[in-house]
């Protein structure tokens, strides 16, 4: 009989709360949680503090219970019984939502299954204390080893939380190693000893193998250059489209802002650095002493590094307003000091769409503190020449690959600091390089790429000797690496042949190419004019060529023809609630999903993926094809097979094509992956369907073994 006093009622729905978690538990992945239900599971982390507190605090007194003192206290036992009952609740309504939560993508690590196994244990050891302690045979040894139990989990599930939370060994991290120590600079490699410990102290809590956020990891360079569901993380030597960089110079309140509000941000110097790291090619092996002594990235690492022995240069002006430097970072100008304590401050200005004189002239009330200021790539025309001389205390000035012809030059004369100079990329004539004997302090000027003969730059070595004359394709006496091509295609999916549009923002480059999946050579393959049109499905990889230069790295786009498009299409059964995107036209909308599957831009399923396509006009397809993701470590395979049946209703169907798939593997690389399926149907046809079926138990090396796999499809083509 139901009592029906409130601590009948607490009793009974604690009861309940533990059939449902073990519901829960062994259902697996087989129980679908609904979409809406999924917000109550990120509630976990904010109410677990309230069953820990409260469960601690009941233990110890379970623990102490049948001593001579308490063991007739009326108040002490029903007070136990208050907390034990409460903290048995919480902590049943906390393991609910965290069994919820780690249904979401990203919670497929050992911490997030020991923690959910401890803290399942929890529940029912908590639940089982408060049902049976008023038994005759529940003694005092029982009672204590059952409190000391529960204690000990609760220790053990909050160490895997906080793991997951913040990263491996958050607790007892600070008495197993010593705090990072400052390496001296002429040791210290870029990423090993600047790059990586900004991830480590501001990114890594969310973005490691336990808690695996976006499907992102930092924490070595495989991962790093792997991205997450969203695609990959940067192009090495192309800050201006870094994902990483767009979400750390979001606002904080937005959703997408890295780090989240309320964890500690990155700093305007931690920002410079990946910057210049990712504009630098992001090489994981360089040491900071490899780059020239006035290189950007040289100089933001700095700040984080042991200085040389040799003394540091003495400013004769103050600090800048801490308040008006943060105000002025924005995403499209960093400000940091040059290194630590410094009242020296070094601008970097890097988005050419925002770019203006009136981005200097915000400057003006911190104009003294300024002392290095790059424009590298940015639109600057000669007139903008004295809004930077401006800058009174200016040493480094990088005008490379910018818009001046150097007939202003000499409005830089008043700049009795400045030393060095870059006009790399710029069109100069012979006639700039008297405006720049005008310059009297400068120690090193780059000028490659300027169209000035070997002549004319000897000459004005030989008049100047003492200047440090920088004239090759080179940085450091090392090949610079081009920059990819880019396709400025827009539309990737066609009917009619579509003409291809690539260019490469360095001048002067040769851009080879190929369509058969190999990697462009500079010899063999073929080079890129103009007006090359694409008829076919065809994967298009290119690669950027100069005389002086590394080639850049390869980029691979790849069109889709289709001939047919269907004039409805449906599914014969649903796929999963949480991958549905817009229903069966999600395949015949002309939009690719890329890499990342929770876009709304993917129909993914564990069970085969079957599909009707209807044409109102008979049609003669010779392929179909599907485009298909495969991530192997998130559990999404290629389709093991698919079938196609074709006819001119749905009563009268005939097989007309099939494709098995080879073996996946372990290693295998994240990729989008076209399925072509050669049709063998003569006459014309109305109705074509097609089944995708999964793997339907993984391997053995799978982290989810025994399960299905997943199959994810962005795109049908018929033609």
């Amino acid at each position: 009989m139901i009592k029906n006093s409130y601590k009948g009622v607490a009793g009974n729905l604690l009861f309940a709360l533990n059939i449902f978690i073990l519901v829960l538990v062994i259902a697996g992945d087989n129980l679908v949680i609904p979409v809406w239900l999924q917000p109550v599971g990120r509630l976990h982390p904010m109410i677990l503090h309230f069953p820990i507190v409260l469960l601690i605090l009941a233990m110890l007194m379970e623990f102490f219970r049948f001593r001579s003192a308490f063991a007739n206290e009326k108040l002490y036992d029903e007070f136990t019984t208050v907390l034990l009952l409460s903290g048995a609740l919480l902590a049943a309504i906390t393991a609910i939502m965290g069994l919820f939560l780690a249904r979401e993508p990203g919670y497929d690590s050992n911490s997030v299954q020991y923690h959910k196994w401890f803290g399942v244990s929890i529940v029912l050891i908590s639940s089982a204390i408060y049902w049976v302690r008023n038994a005759s045979w529940y003694k005092p040894r029982i009672a204590q080893s059952g409190a000391f139990a529960t204690v000990c989990f609760l220790m053990i599930a909050g160490h895997y939380g906080a793991n997951i939370t913040h990263g491996d060994n958050f607790v007892l991290g600070p008495v197993m190693k010593n705090s990072r120590q400052l390496v001296p600079i002429d040791q210290a490699l870029v990423y090993r000893d600047v790059v990586q410990p900004i991830f480590e102290t501001k990114c890594i809590s969310c973005h490691n193998p336990d808690k695996l956020k976006g499907g992102l990891m930092l924490i070595d360079e495989k991962s790093i250059l792997k991205g997450g569901k969203s695609g990959k993380l940067f192009l090495p030597g192309q800050p201006q489209v870094s994902l990483l960089l767009q979400r750390i110079h979001l606002p904080e309140e937005e959703k997408k802002h890295m780090p989240p509000s309320g964890k500690p941000q990155l700093t305007a110097a931690e920002m410079n650095v990946l910057y210049q790291w990712i504009k630098a090619n992001a090489d994981f092996k360089k040491k900071v002493t490899d780059l020239p002594a006035t290189d950007s990235l040289r100089i933001a690492s700095a700040i984080f590094l042991k200085p040389a022995q040799a003394s540091e240069e003495q400013y004769d002006f103050g600090a800048a307003d801490e308040k008006e430097i943060n105000k002025l970072n924005n995403n499209y100008r960093v400000i940091y000091a040059l290194a630590n304590g410094s009242p020296a401050l070094a601008v970097n200005i890097y988005n050419k769409s925002t770019y203006n004189t009136k981005v200097l002239d915000e400057l003006n009330g911190i104009k003294k503190q300024v002392v290095s200021i790059d424009l590298n790539k940015m639109p600057v025309m000669d007139g903008d020449l004295k809004t930077i001389a401006k800058f009174e205390n200016l040493r480094t000035l990088n005008l490379n690959f910018s818009d001046i012809t150097g007939n202003t030059l000499k409005d830089l004369s008043s700049l009795k600091y400045l030393r060095s100079i870059s006009l790399a990329g710029t069109k100069l004539s012979a006639q700039a390089l008297d405006q720049l004997k005008s310059l009297k302090n400068l120690k090193e000027i780059v000028l490659w790429d300027t169209g000035l003969t070997p002549q004319e730059l000897q000459a004005f070595q030989n008049s100047n000797k003492k200047l440090s004359l920088i004239e090759g394709f080179k940085a450091d006496n090392k090949p610079m690496k081009l920059i990819p091509p880019q396709v400025k295609n827009t539309v990737f999916v066609f009917s009619k042949p579509v003409q291809l549009l690539v260019t490469n923002p360095i001048k002067g480059v040769d851009i080879r190419y190929t369509t058969d999946g190999k990697d462009p050579d500079s010899i063999k393959s073929a080079l890129y004019k103009p007006g090359i049109m694409i008829t076919d499905n065809t994967t298009f990889k290119a690669k950027a060529y100069k005389t002086g230069w590394y080639g850049s790295d390869v980029v691979s786009y790849t069109f889709y023809k289709n001939t047919f498009a269907p004039d409805s299409i449906s599914l014969i059964k649903p796929v999963n609630e949480r991958y549905q995107a817009d229903g069966a036209k999600t395949l015949t909308d002309g939009e690719l999903g890329g890499m990342n599957f929770g876009n709304n831009k993917w129909l993914g399923t564990q069970t085969d993926m079957e599909l009707m396509l209807y044409f109102k006009n008979p049609v003669k397809p010779h392929t179909l094809t599907l485009n298909c993701l495969k991530m192997i470590g998130s559990q999404i395979f290629l389709p093991t097979e698919v079938e196609v049946w074709g006819g001119t209703d749905m009563q009268h169907l005939k097989a007309i094509g099939s494709l098995t798939t080879a073996p996946q593997k372990k290693g295998d690389p994240d990729i989008l992956q076209p399925l072509v399926c050669k049709l063998h149907e003569t006459g014309p046809i109305t109705c074509i369907k097609f089944v995708a079926k999964p793997i339907y138990k993984l391997p053995g090396w799978h982290p989810a073994k025994g399960k299905p796999s997943w199959v994810f499809v962005d795109e049908v083509f018929v033609n």
